[in-house]
C-alpha cells in the first residue's frame, strides 16, 4: 500500500511538472518584431506617455524641416498671454506678396478680409497657408515695424525650443521658407509635437480633415472661404491618425510629423527628407505600425 502511494504521487508530480512545462511554453513572448526599413532620411518615433524611444534613424542628424516649422509657429501663437481666439487680424498686402514671391503654400487669404486668430490657425496647420504663418508672427510679435515684429516671433520660436531643452533646432523662419539656419532632427520636432499635443485647442485643428472660414470683408460683409484641406493623408489612410503636420520643400524633400493613438496608447514621432508624399506616409505607418507593437 505504501509503495502504491509513493509511484501514485510521482506520477500526479509527473503530470503537474509536465502542465507546468506547457504553460510555461504558451508563455513565451511571440517573437521579436521586425524593425522596419524607411526611405526617409532620418525618422524617430516615441511613447507619447512616457517619451520613451521606440525607433531611431539619424534621429539627432539636423536637417531642413519645411513647413513641420509651423507646429512651433501654432505652438508660440498658443502659449501667448492673455490669447483671444476671436479676437481679428486684418489681412496685409505684404502677407499676400509674400507667398506669391515664394511660391510658397498658401491659405488664399485675402487682403482687407478681417480674419480670426482661431481661422488663421487652422489656414497654418491644414493647407500649411505661409500667408496666415505671415499674420500671425506679425500679430503675436513685439515692435513697432511688421520687420521687428516678426523678428521678435522667430525669437520666441527660439526660446520655446530651448525651454524644451532641444540643442539641435533653430528657426530663422516663421513657416519653414529658411534663410540658411531653419533646422531640427526627428527627435526634437517629435518632442515639439507631443508638448504641442498638450493643448487642446492644437489637437482639434491638427485632426481636422477640412475646415471653411467665414471671414469679414472690407465692406463688412461674409465672405465664406474655399474649405482648407488638410495636407495629412495619414487622416484618412491611417487608423486612429490625430495629427499632425506635413512639410516639404528643395531641401526639406517630403517631411511629416505623425501621431496616432490605439487601445489606449499614443505613438508620436517624425520623418525627415523621404522621397515623395506617398512615400513619407509609409514610412509614417510603418513606424507607427512598429511603435504600437514595441510599446
Amino acid at each position: 500500500m505504501k509503495g502504491r502511494r509513493l509511484r501514485r504521487a510521482a506520477a500526479v508530480s509527473v503530470t503537474a511538472g509536465a502542465m507546468l512545462a506547457t504553460g510555461a511554453l504558451a508563455a513565451a513572448p511571440a517573437q521579436a518584431v521586425t524593425t522596419p526599413s524607411i526611405v526617409a532620411k532620418g525618422g524617430y518615433v516615441m511613447n507619447n506617455s512616457n517619451a520613451k524611444t521606440l525607433f531611431t534613424k539619424a534621429a539627432d542628424t539636423k536637417r531642413s524641416t519645411g513647413s513641420t516649422t509651423k507646429i512651433m509657429t501654432a505652438k508660440v501663437v498658443l502659449a501667448a498671454s492673455n490669447l483671444n481666439l476671436d479676437s481679428k487680424v486684418t489681412i496685409q498686402k505684404a502677407y499676400s506678396d509674400y507667398v506669391v514671391a515664394n511660391n510658397a503654400s498658401q491659405a488664399h487669404l485675402i487682403v482687407g478680409d478681417k480674419v480670426t486668430v482661431r481661422q488663421l490657425l487652422y489656414g497654418l496647420m491644414l493647407p500649411s497657408g505661409c500667408d496666415a504663418a505671415y499674420a500671425l508672427a506679425d500679430k503675436f510679435g513685439s515692435g513697432s515695424t511688421r520687420a521687428t515684429r516678426v523678428k521678435s516671433f522667430i525669437g520666441k520660436m527660439n526660446t520655446a525650443a530651448k525651454n524644451l531643452g532641444l540643442t539641435n533646432t533653430h528657426f530663422d523662419s516663421f513657416d519653414g521658407i529658411g534663410n540658411g539656419s531653419n533646422y531640427s532632427t526627428p527627435r526634437d520636432l517629435t518632442k515639439i509635437a507631443s508638448s504641442a499635443m498638450k493643448n487642446s485647442m492644437f489637437r482639434t485643428i491638427v485632426k481636422t480633415k477640412s475646415y471653411t472660414a467665414k471671414t469679414i470683408t472690407k465692406t463688412g460683409s461674409t465672405r465664406t472661404m474655399a474649405a482648407w484641406k488638410n495636407t495629412n493623408g495619414l487622416l484618412s489612410s491611417y487608423s486612429g491618425t490625430i495629427g499632425v503636420k506635413t512639410g516639404s520643400g528643395p531641401e526639406a524633400k517630403y517631411c511629416l510629423v505623425f501621431a496616432a493613438t490605439r487601445g489606449g496608447k499614443t505613438v508620436i514621432g517624425t520623418v525627415l527628407a523621404s522621397s515623395s508624399i506617398a512615400q513619407r506616409e509609409s514610412d509614417a505607418k510603418k513606424l507607427m505600425t512598429y511603435g504600437f507593437a514595441k510599446i
